[in-house]
């Protein structure tokens, strides 16, 4: 019996790119095919206004009239298929660029990765250290959704954590049982991209919903046109046939004064084209949705329930609102409109349809958007998934960490960086097994610590979002993040960047000293660096020795080597390190965690290699 070959990277990039391959022959032939299609069309109105007018000049009406129709008829039937096969093949070569940016997200090619506008939020404890937000990003590299309350859900999976277990478990459903169904995740957002380029933003659709159309007693003004209109249609029948006389302009005239005054000219079809504007592209992912979330006993469908009620759901509340603005877009055609208003209401009907509509959707509009978000996040991260088959699932272990700070416990094997190409990455093996417990990293420059920190706290986002991990095995208890990675100076605020770096680690000591919820995993980088290098070291042994007491774990690097003796008086303290080797009289750096301090340094050497003057070494 043949061993299935597991599916890798490698392999995925190779089917994604046959795939290409084939959406590129057969848009050759679609292409081939509509260009043809064009010159036919040319040919057959040449040959059919020749042979039509020929027959007329020959007095042939008949034969003419017969040609004139079979060749308007033909020409009309190769118009129509030309008019399909160019929407399907538009559908083809946006298809082709999903496929495109899904291989760029594989190969991390991040100049052929779209990115959409994403900021940090101020003070967050981790966001920017472990570039989870920004150009070559976590969000950038995931981020698929049509809609900005879906970016923001999926920034907010990455962002706030630990969640809530129950909710974790049922957004690890719904994007576990999206990985196989490729088509639904890739037509999600190729639906919207048909309708345009522009994204779904909820706060501008709820503000063109909530701009208010008509004028006060509306329906007032409505039921007494709509009187004048029936008694201006019975009188003036009535004096058709010649049983009344002329009263009917009586009450016309009643009819088109009011009209002229409760008239909102243009201003009502300006705000009925943003409203359609903005519902089209929303009404047709809703839609497409609705029409996958069908199936029983599912996590998507049981998501999108709420959303199936009479009354409130999105593709019959969108479709009754694009009846109401086609109805109003009379008012593009001065004739048309006119002869419209003179017998009946038409505008204030339509604008009391209006205004009914808004409501009803504006009702319904947080709703909708929150559903359609879990649903673009969770389709997110089961395209990641989905890429990247040979990542691990992790599962939360079933201690509770708000109990029993003991049975916090974190473990790796071959963990390595999500956005570190696989050819490049290094991976490493990791056991944190106790709260309290300090991993004190020494090693040399550009040795790897930082990039470790990031290795862990990156992956430890990607599970506690619902993500499979860059790693073999990965388990663990819910955690709060904190870092001290990166820290800048503010002018703005008036602070060094010894300052900041304080405030950062007083913050993240504060958190651990709170043992109600979950415990802090801490990723410290190049602790107290701001600092000369005697109160480095004493505030650096009297923070480590606070950190290893409270409620967390984690990781803390350090150039100072005195700091491993740490391991002789703090308990939950372990040293590790990173090194390098000199060979051919450069330095190579192999990445790879191992445990006790570091038995070398290398800044000397680097200055040495660059040419900068450094003393002899002594004998």
């Amino acid at each position: 019996m043949l061993q299935q070959q597991p599916v890798t990277p490698v392999t995925k990039a190779s089917s994604l790119t046959r795939l290409v391959a084939k959406l590129d022959r057969v848009i050759a032939l679609a292409t081939a095919s509509s260009s043809a299609l064009t010159r036919w069309r040319l040919i057959l109105f040449i040959v059919g206004a020749i042979c039509t007018v020929a027959l007329y000049k020959m007095g042939w009406y008949q034969a003419g009239n017969g040609a004139l129709a079979a060749f308007a008829s033909l020409f009309l039937i190769v118009a129509v298929y030309h008019n399909r096969l160019e929407s399907r093949l538009h559908r083809l070569r946006l298809w082709k660029q999903i496929k495109l940016v899904h291989l760029a997200r594989l190969r991390l090619d991040w100049p052929h990765v779209p990115a959409r506008p994403s900021s940090v939020p101020e003070h967050h404890p981790y966001a920017k250290d472990l570039d989870l937000v920004g150009p070559h990003s976590l969000l950038h590299l995931l981020d698929t959704t049509v809609s900005s309350h879906g970016q923001a859900r999926l920034q907010s999976w990455l962002l706030e954590q630990p969640p809530e277990p129950d909710q974790w478990l049922l957004r690890r459903r719904l994007v576990q049982e999206l990985i196989p169904r490729s088509l639904f995740r890739d037509r999600l957002g190729l639906e919207a991209q048909l309708i345009g380029e522009q994204e779904i933003n909820g706060r501008r659709l709820e503000a063109v919903l909530n701009h208010a159309v008509g004028f006060p007693h509306l329906t007032t003004v409505l039921a007494i046109q709509t009187l004048l209109a029936v008694t201006t249609i019975g009188l003036g029948l009535g004096a058709l046939l010649d049983w009344l006389p002329n009263y009917w302009m009586w009450s016309f005239a009643a009819y088109a004064l009011l009209y002229f005054w409760t008239d909102q000219g243009e201003e009502l079809l300006e705000h009925a084209v943003g409203v359609h504007f903005e519902l089209e592209k929303l009404g047709a992912v809703l839609g497409f949705v609705e029409r996958h979330a069908r199936p029983r006993h599912t996590a998507l469908a049981a998501l999108w329930a709420p959303l199936l009620a009479p009354g409130m759901n999105p593709p019959q509340l969108v479709r009754q609102a694009a009846r109401t603005l086609h109805a109003i877009s009379v008012k593009a055609h001065p004739v048309i409109h006119l002869i419209a208003n003179t017998f009946c209401p038409w505008d204030l009907w339509f604008t009391y349809r209006l205004q009914r509509i808004q409501a009803q959707v504006a009702a319904h509009l947080s709703t909708w958007m929150d559903r359609l978000a879990e649903v673009e996040a969770a389709s997110a991260l089961a395209t990641f998934a989905a890429l990247h088959p040979s990542y691990h699932w992790p599962d939360p272990l079933t201690a509770d960490p708000r109990r029993n700070g003991a049975q916090t416990r974190l473990s790796a094997k071959d963990l390595a960086h999500p956005l570190i190409p696989e050819t490049h990455r290094v991976p490493n093996d990791l056991a944190l097994e106790t709260a309290g417990t300090v991993l004190l990293v020494t090693g040399s420059n550009m040795s790897g610590k930082s990039t470790f920190l990031r290795t862990l706290g990156i992956n430890l986002c990607l599970a506690q979002a619902g993500a499979p991990v860059c790693a073999g095995l990965f388990e663990w208890t819910w955690v709060r993040l904190a870092t001290c990675i990166r820290v800048d100076d503010s002018l703005e605020a008036g602070l060094s960047f010894f300052y900041a770096e304080v405030k950062r680690l007083k913050s993240l000591l504060d958190a651990t000293t709170d043992r109600s919820k979950p415990p802090v995993l801490f990723l410290i980088d190049e602790i107290f660096k701001g600092t000369n290098n005697r109160e480095r070291l004493i505030g650096s042994r009297s923070f480590i020795t606070a950190l290893s007491q409270g409620n967390g774990f984690g990781l803390v690097t350090t150039h100072d080597l005195e700091l491993t003796d740490l391991e002789r008086t703090v308990p939950g303290l372990r040293n590790a390190h990173f090194q390098e080797t000199v060979a051919a009289g450069a330095l190579q750096f192999d990445y790879k965690l191992r445990p006790g301090p570091c038995p070398t340094t290398n800044a000397l050497r680097i200055m040495e290699l660059e040419g900068l003057p450094v003393p002899p070494p002594q004998a």
